[in-house]
């Protein structure tokens, strides 16, 4: 142990000389593999000694991407790298193409500077002029969308004309031109695009009008009411067709199904089986939602089991992440479980799987495998002797066999016409040590082995797994059947797929690693933690997943307005109203004095009357602020906010009358309103505005900062645009106001709380609030699209 940990701390010391930030390089070292690739690189680098932070970054992305095909040809691609001849990510990357397809044969090296533009300099000229070009060829959009312009279209113009430009670069020259097109940001600018001729909502005093929720179903009231009770599993349900024309008609015998409810007393059994290897979505939400929903139903068990039969994938961050948004969701595990916990019983079963003739030692590499799989033709090895894969699968446990060089395949059927019976592998070899069972095992189960003996193992009466996953229904039934193991009742229904995100893993880690978002629980995403975050409810989401059903019909995508709609029906009745101006503009109350102040009542719910608990004060003095969208120089019948010579009602205050207007020397920037206050309010007038008051003469209102979130991909289905998918992310995902000003009262919010801000949406109080600044997520705004058709 001890030499372990100087091995760690060495290799620490090691990556910190080459640049890495002091998280990463502490990453790096749990992971043993990537240690060992790092290592290596870097002795095979000669800078042992230190480099270059940029030089140390490009050399980490070379221990992780390199492909292990072209393993010969790595110190070439390093010496180009030590010596800048490659020094951007785009020409590591196009280098790592080159090499993936070069593999072990020799090149040319001319045709590798060239697919790497090694030589090529783009200079600081080249991409203004490049900008310039594309910016006069779009300016009438431009000046049209102003900062709604989607900059991402513009980077891709940049990186089809300049590949190899610094990406940096050409982020401050954009941003530089932008301006200059368009001068600072306007209030406008922040505002939504209107898609109908504009006309401010108007607001009346009385509660925002809410949509009655449609009538539930009868699958809305009970969703798993067709699934079978577990004294029902000796029918058939699945059939398995071979190729010699055998069918296996999976279901248990009398005996077996006898001697399982003796060990269950009957009850459902169900799990949760999420691989830790990431942060879960709101598609985890609904398999969550069936399978913990249906034992709480039945009144059974839900296991949480973690599916951690890949050492190289699994981290702890991810293990504990999982059990907190479980237990979020309002899911208690009857127990937590680990396929690792049965490493054990899963080898002592492979092994009787290869003396009963079902299994085999393959040596074949990945490629042949496949090569074979897609010529339907069985291994050279398939039909080795029994006693001989016996003996060479108990040298791959005892690591007498080289990585990569032998796997454990089960026999299964490579004429069938499902692919998933193609003798899928059962057992490789990792020698990684593994985060739950530690350094006692250097042969790994496969998925397709350990989970449906594992579901056997734990008497699950229920398998519940979405759509992909019903073609391995054939391989399932068939290794337990070869076992003579129990067989639950296997389910498929559909994903959960919601517009304007994306849910595949590997898309979200380089979102959050690229920096695009800001973490996984950055609002904009739809993980549980991100959704949490913006102050989404765990109760609106089980809402949502219940309204939207469990059915097995795929294919379809649930519009995001909908999952809003139960975000909105729940924060309608939970969060307190409340006032805060994003962009204030000063009005100056003429007819008050200016120390005079009067503390207001205003109402936290809709509906109350005298309730102490109910109101909240609100002081009203000689400046108040309203939202610089609520005035304009000239009035309309359409319109319901203030301009000159028109009366507008302070919410919970007095109507107020424009009297004249301070402009800037610009002589268009409008700096104050003056107006005359009627404290007789016999004036009625029809707009409604909100708005904040200075607590007394010359102190600003309360200062918080308030992020306005919107959807994080223009496109209802990014992930059907191909490799370009990231040009479509939403510019305008993340708007930061950092000086609204709020009513008193609010000052004492926690974090977690959630408001209604009035005429603007729900908010929630963000964890990065200080003592000195609070920091508001929007929820959601208070339109409802859903309500009103949208499905």
């Amino acid at each position: 142990m001890v030499k372990e940990d100087e091995a760690k701390d060495k290799a620490l010391e090691l990556f910190l000389k080459i640049g890495l930030d002091e998280r990463t390089a502490k990453n790096t070292v749990a992971n043993n593999k990537v240690t060992a690739n790092l290592t290596a690189v870097i002795h095979e680098a000669s800078v042992t000694d230190g480099c270059d932070k940029s030089i140390g970054n490009l050399l980490y992305s070379v221990a992780t991407k390199y492909p292990a095909n072209a393993l010969v040809h790595r110190p070439t691609l390093l010496e180009y790298i030590v010596s800048s001849k490659i020094k951007t990510t785009a020409q590591l990357d196009a280098a790592f193409s080159f090499f993936s397809g070069t593999g072990s044969e020799s090149f040319k090296i001319h045709e590798f500077e060239e697919a790497c533009g090694v030589g090529v300099e783009v200079s600081l000229e080249d991409i203004k002029q490049t900008v310039s070009g594309i910016f006069e060829e779009r300016k009438s959009s431009i000046l049209e969308q102003r900062y709604r312009t989607n900059v991402g279209e513009l980077f891709g113009h940049v990186r089809k004309m300049l590949p190899w430009a610094d990406q940096k670069i050409v982020k401050q020259i954009i941003d530089t031109k932008m301006y200059e097109l368009l001068g600072e940001r306007t209030a406008a600018d922040n505002e939504k695009p209107a898609k109908k001729k504009e006309k401010p909502v108007k607001v009346e005093e009385k509660k925002v009008a809410v949509v009655a929720a449609p009538q539930p179903s009868e699958e809305e009231l009970n969703p798993f009411k067709d699934f079978p009770q577990p004294e029902d599993n000796f029918k058939v349900h699945t059939e398995i067709f071979f190729s010699d024309d055998r069918v296996l008609r999976c279901c248990n015998s009398r005996e077996m199904l006898n001697k399982h409810l003796t060990v269950t007393g009957g009850k459902v059994f169900t799990r949760f089986p999420p691989e830790p290897n990431g942060y879960l979505h709101i598609g985890h939400a609904k398999a969550m939602f069936v399978s913990f929903g249906l034992a709480k139903e039945r009144s059974g068990c839900c296991y949480l089991r973690f599916d951690d039969t890949n050492p190289e994938a699994e981290k702890k961050e991810y293990i504990d992440h999982i059990k907190e948004i479980v237990d979020w969701m309002g899911w208690k595990p009857f127990k937590i479980t680990y396929a690792s916990d049965y490493f054990q019983e899963l080898y002592d079963l492979a092994v009787e799987l290869i003396k009963r003739g079902h299994a085999y030692v393959d040596h074949q590499t990945p490629d042949e495998i496949k090569e074979y799989r897609e010529k339907k033709m069985n291994s050279p090895w398939r039909d080795r002797p029994i006693a001989e894969s016996l003996k060479l699968f108990e040298d791959m446990r005892r690591g007498l066999i080289e990585e990569g060089k032998a796997t454990l395949r089960m026999k299964q059927d490579m004429q069938s016409d499902n692919f998933n019976m193609y003798d899928l592998i059962a057992y490789r070899i990792k020698f990684t040590p593994h985060p739950h069972a530690g350094d006692k095992w250097c042969v790994y189960p496969s998925y397709d082995y350990a989970h449906c003996i594992v579901d056997c193992l734990e008497n699950i009466t229920h398998s519940l797994c979405t759509l992909e996953f019903e073609t391995r229904r054939a391989s399932y039934y068939w290794l337990l059947h070869a076992l003579d193991l129990y067989q639950p009742y296997v389910w498929e229904y559909s994903r959960l797929n919601v517009t304007n995100t994306i849910m595949s893993k590997r898309k979200l880690n380089l979102l959050v690693t690229k920096k695009f978002v800001d973490g996984w629980d950055d609002p904009r995403l739809m993980t549980l933690a991100g959704l949490r975050r913006r102050g989404v409810t765990s109760t609106s989401i089980n809402a949502f997943v219940r309204g939207i059903g469990i059915t097995r019909s795929d294919g379809s995508t649930i519009r995001l307005d909908r999952l809003e709609y139960h975000i909105r029906e729940e924060l309608n009745k939970t969060a307190p109203r409340t006032m805060v101006v994003l962009y204030p503009l000063k009005v100056v109350i003429t007819n008050l004095d200016a120390g005079s102040a009067m503390d207001l009542e205003a109402k936290k719910w809709p509906d109350a009357q005298t309730d102490a608990a109910a109101i909240y004060q609100v002081p009203f003095s000689k400046t108040v602020y309203i939202e610089q969208s609520d005035f304009r120089m000239k009035d309309s019948k359409d319109y319901y906010g203030l301009a000159p010579g028109k009366t507008v009602m302070l919410r919970y205050a007095f109507p107020i009358k424009c009297t004249n207007v301070i402009l800037a020397d610009d002589k268009e920037t409008i700096v104050e309103i003056h107006a005359e206050y009627d404290p007789s309010k016999k004036t009625k007038p029809k707009g409604v505005l909100h708005w904040v008051s200075e607590t007394s003469h010359g102190v600003d209102p309360l200062q918080v900062e308030v992020r306005l979130f919107d959807k994080l991909f223009l496109s209802e289905n990014p992930a059907e645009l191909g490799k370009d998918w990231l040009d479509d992310l939403n510019p305008h995902s993340k708007i930061v106001v950092p000086s609204a000003y709020a009513v008193p009262s609010l000052g004492e919010a926690k974090v977690g709380d959630s408001f209604q801000f009035e005429r603007l949406g729900y908010f929630v109080v963000d964890e990065d609030s200080t003592s000195e600044k609070l920091v508001f997520n929007r929820t959601v705004t208070l339109r409802d699209s859903y309500g009103k058709g949208g499905k």
